[in-house]
């Protein structure tokens, strides 16, 4: 189902021009006017939720302050946490962007703004009642591969191969419009179950690593690239609550056998059987 009229046109209705349902997380951002300019863009596009990850910039700086020119509130209001973790503990989906898409992790997450954006955007339900994000790295050097890991895809911005690197702003920019663009020109499926937190599918994958490695599946150099492959398998099922429990349940279970039956473990003795570990 689509919101199209009978012309073919898209839906402009108030309610699709509102804001969108998308938070914008930047990490590490050094130069305020940045922050600034992305503010601004954010706010032309509808884009009102921002997260700072240990920003070098202070969203009150004077540089940022005039770039904005009137988003200065989205910078007010902007919130700053301590990790990418912490941004996205309450999204059910998130998106890294990159220009570099080589290595394990990265090519299994990879694609183009418009083949991720609209099935970001139906992840955050018909009427946006879900957090989804967009997550954007340091101006230098942009998202580690760490960072990558904790999203379900990763973005690459088809730019010109003799200068690929965008500007912080620029690729917000086009993320966002592309955002715009989905959401006004669609209605996202809806879900039958909601899906799990971001929080609560990093301690899935955590729990799930440690059931795998007390049975001697994760082991040796090769160890965090198929972990890597293991959390983007669950990611793209997209668990919900009811799923995630189950699968807690299995690990339990797991790691329960082995720290009861020490003699036929192939690896190491289990530790506790909670997903934290606590």
């Amino acid at each position: 189902m689509t919101a199209e009229d009978l012309d073919g046109q898209p839906d402009l209705s108030p309610e699709k021009l509102g804001p969108l349902p998308l938070r914008v997380v930047l990490v590490e951002t050094e130069y305020a006017g940045n922050l600034g300019s992305v503010a601004r863009v954010m706010r032309n596009m509808g884009t009102e939720d921002l997260v700072l990850v240990r920003p070098k910039a202070s969203p009150s700086d004077g540089n940022a302050l005039r770039m904005a020119v009137h988003a200065r509130e989205l910078l007010d209001k902007a919130r700053i946490v301590g990790t990418l973790s912490e941004a996205l503990a309450d999204c059910v989906e998130a998106a890294a962007t990159g220009a570099r898409v080589e290595g394990p992790v990265r090519q299994v997450k990879k694609g183009f703004p418009r083949d991720i954006i609209p099935a970001l955007l139906a992840a955050a339900g018909t009427k946006g009642e879900r957090k989804v994000a967009l997550v954007f790295g340091p101006e230098p050097s942009g998202l580690t591969t760490a960072d990558v890991a904790l999203c379900h895809h990763l973005i690459k911005i088809p730019s010109s191969i003799q200068y690929s690197s965008l500007n912080l702003a620029m690729a917000v920019g086009v993320c966002c419009y592309e955002a715009r663009m989905a959401w006004i020109s669609g209605v996202p499926r809806a879900r039958i179950e909601p899906e799990l937190p971001m929080r609560g599918q990093e301690l899935l994958h955590r729990h799930v690593r440690r059931a795998l490695e007390a049975v001697g599946y994760l082991y040796g150099e090769k160890q965090d690239t198929l972990m890597h492959g293991i959390s983007h398998l669950l990611g793209r099922l997209k668990p919900s609550r009811r799923d995630a429990g189950m699968l807690h349940g299995l690990a339990r279970q797991i790691l329960w056998y082995v720290r009861t039956h020490p003699n036929a473990n192939p690896s190491r003795s289990a530790g506790d059987d909670s997903a934290d570990g606590q």
